[in-house]
């Protein structure tokens, strides 16, 4: 049989081919490159010498050492501050027009995260290319993707600001801003979308649900499933199917869905197919191109410049805090196996900036990674190390073995007689006993963390749990002003959010 030989062309003929280098670290060498150029005239390209940036024989390295690594409240009081103010040409060209608001999932107060047009436009690339990669999963019906699509977005009536600037969910500004091409397939339609109130949009999509035909969905799996259900229950069927039976796909982000599908499976007739996205409000990161895939891959060639912080002790404090000169990689040094706080410069003026995602590269050759956890979500109270990966994978393997539905649920850390315990909460509706509950999650993360099972011997006392109906963490997010969209319950509670849930729990125990 005759060997196959993979012919690298030469540099020229494969620009003029408009054909992609394979080369990873060529690939971002481009990106960076080419946001230096376009900034460098802005405030924040002056003041950190972007042209002297790309004069040096090697940019990346002179970027590195010139550029600090920041998190959102740096950036935004030293350079973001002054584009809600309407000042132009602050780290991006021109005015901001878009702002997303996102409060991650641990502080109370909004982010206001720039989005600009370039950003808007790589985003629907990226899209479109994910569509693309559909071909090639072979347990797609071809049919559903010419279907109409859900997007369960934020609202695009968008909040005005006194400098002529709107903000809001993500979602809803992609949305608003959506091509004409967009429209002929996307639903709940215009007037559904700009709706604010969620369970007034998600009441008007059950009414219109009979007359559309969809294909596929997009969103985050816990809202996505309480529309199927809403939906379900108000025609009395079955399944979902049995309303829209070219259901194919879902698209989802924002959270690990391992801990949904047995609560999707219920609501479906027949198997479908989930496609993971990784998709921030600083831009589209990557997403899953291929069936069989571990992981997603990693866009490395539109406008997203990216460094890899090994997530160690040398790097990080014991609360998620990065020091101030962390050890950052590029795609080619980094490691499998190995976890990394991920930063990010882009085409929306984000420079060396802290995501605060962690992620784990499970195939280098293919930059196809999977998403651990975030820098402050994690428990380490005494070294125990406990990930948001652990968090999720314990409670899937329970909902399995128990064959039970737990569609929420938290963690924290407390003090306990002079020692150390967690406490769990966990959102089922199932007739199902606590302790048993408990047991059973200490024993599966026993099994996935070796550092929990030597601190379970030693200062983690112990392990508490409180089963509660899944309407306590939906009111609970109400009262947030987190009902809906992007919005996430977090898996590890701590600081401000903590105090919130604590308090609104005793408000419910007195009233």
């Amino acid at each position: 049989m005759a060997r196959i030989i993979d012919i690298k062309l030469p540099k020229a003929i494969a620009a003029a081919l408009r054909l992609p280098e394979k080369d990873p670290r060529q690939q971002q060498l481009r990106v960076l490159k080419k946001l230096l150029k376009k900034a460098r005239f802005t405030a924040f390209g002056q003041h950190y010498r972007f042209d002297e940036i790309l004069l040096s024989r090697n940019p990346e390295k002179s970027f590195q050492q010139i550029v600090p690594v920041q998190d959102y409240n740096k950036i935004y009081e030293d350079w973001w501050k002054q584009t809600l103010e309407g000042v132009p040409d602050v780290t991006w060209p021109g005015k901001i027009k878009f702002y997303a608001l996102s409060s991650g999932t641990s502080d109370a107060s909004s982010k206001y995260i720039p989005v600009t047009k370039e950003m808007l436009r790589s985003n629907r690339i990226n899209y479109l290319r994910q569509l693309l990669s559909l071909v090639s999963y072979a347990h797609i019906p071809r049919n559903a993707v010419t279907k109409g699509f859900l997007m369960l977005a934020g609202a695009t009536d968008l909040q005005k600001g006194k400098a002529g600037w709107y903000a809001g969910d993500l979602s809803g500004i992609l949305v608003k801003n959506r091509p004409i091409w967009f429209q002929t397939f996307y639903k709940p339609g215009g007037r559904i979308a700009a709706i604010k109130d969620w369970n007034q949009k998600l009441t008007e999509i059950v009414e219109k649900a009979p007359d559309w035909d969809i294909g596929y969905i997009v969103g985050v799996p816990a809202w996505c499933q309480m529309c199927m259900e809403m939906v379900v229950e108000h025609y009395k069927v079955k399944t979902i199917h049995d309303i829209w039976p070219n259901l194919g796909f879902f698209i989802h982000g924002g959270v690990a869905f391992e801990p949904y599908k047995k609560g999707f499976e219920k609501l479906l007739g027949k198997p479908i197919v989930y496609i993971e996205n990784y998709l921030s409000s600083e831009g589209f990161i990557g997403y899953k191109d291929r069936e069989n895939a571990q992981g997603m891959k990693l866009i490395l060639d539109n406008n997203i410049f990216m460094e890899f912080v090994p997530f160690d002790d040398k790097n990080f404090d014991s609360d998620g805090k990065m020091i101030e000169k962390p050890e950052a990689l590029m795609i080619h040094e980094v490691e499998e196996r190995k976890d990394y706080a991920l930063i990010i410069s882009t085409n929306a003026g984000a420079w060396r900036y802290l995501i605060g995602d962690t992620v784990r590269f499970v195939n280098k050759e293919r930059a196809e990674v999977v998403i651990t956890g975030r820098t402050k979500h994690f428990l380490s109270l005494v070294g125990e190390h406990l990930s948001v990966e652990n968090i999720n994978k314990a409670v899937a393997l329970v909902s399995e073995e128990l064959n039970i539905y737990i569609p929420e649920f938290t963690v924290t850390g407390l003090t306990c007689d002079n020692f150390f315990a967690h406490k769990w909460y966990i959102a089922c509706d199932n007739n199902v006993d606590e302790n048993l509950l408990r047991d059973k999650i200490d024993q599966y993360l026993c099994k996935l963390n070796d550092d929990y099972a030597v601190e379970r011997n030693s200062a983690l006392k112990e392990v508490l749990l409180q089963k509660l109906p899944e309407e306590v963490f939906m009111k609970f997010m109400e009262q947030a002003g987190k009902l809906g969209s992007q919005h996430k319950f977090p898996r590890v509670l701590k600081g401000k959010m903590l105090q919130d849930w604590n308090q609104f729990l005793q408000s419910r125990s007195l009233a």
